[in-house]
């Protein structure tokens, strides 16, 4: 059997428009809140149309040492031009980007999930250390 792992698609965001990219602070104070961005897109736009768009992101964190990730949240993008008048004619676009505020009390991992209706999952990861 396949695990969903193995699935996960990753490349530089330079150079691919699927990748989440993470914005952050590599380092924060134990404790303190700091805000987090995942966006895709950053450097190639990513399309937003009926056809062909981001669905959603997930944000999870894994502290250093300890067995399980955390989930942070599940963004999900659900308007993408769809109206009754056909693909792409509709009043509403969500955007594919989230910004959030948490606060740790150890090192670890950041990891962005995003999912493209077309191009199905990637990942992308930051480490913060804690100071």
């Amino acid at each position: 059997m396949v695990k969903l792992g193995e699935r996960l698609q990753e490349a530089d965001w330079k150079t691919e428009k699927h990748v989440p990219v993470i914005e952050c602070p590599d380092q924060v104070k134990a404790g303190e809140l700091f805000e987090i961005k995942v966006s895709l897109g950053k450097e190639i736009s990513h399309p937003n149309t009926t056809e062909h768009h981001i669905r959603w992101i997930s944000l999870f964190f894994h502290p250093d040492g300890e067995k399980f990730t955390y989930q942070v949240g599940y963004y999900e993008f659900s308007a993408h031009g769809e109206s009754a008048q056909g693909a792409n004619k509709g009043s509403v676009y969500t955007h594919h980007g989230i910004t959030t505020e948490l606060k740790i009390n150890k090192s670890g991992t950041l990891y962005a999930l995003a999912f493209c209706n077309i191009h199905g999952l990637w990942q992308a990861a930051k480490e913060i250390k804690i100071v």
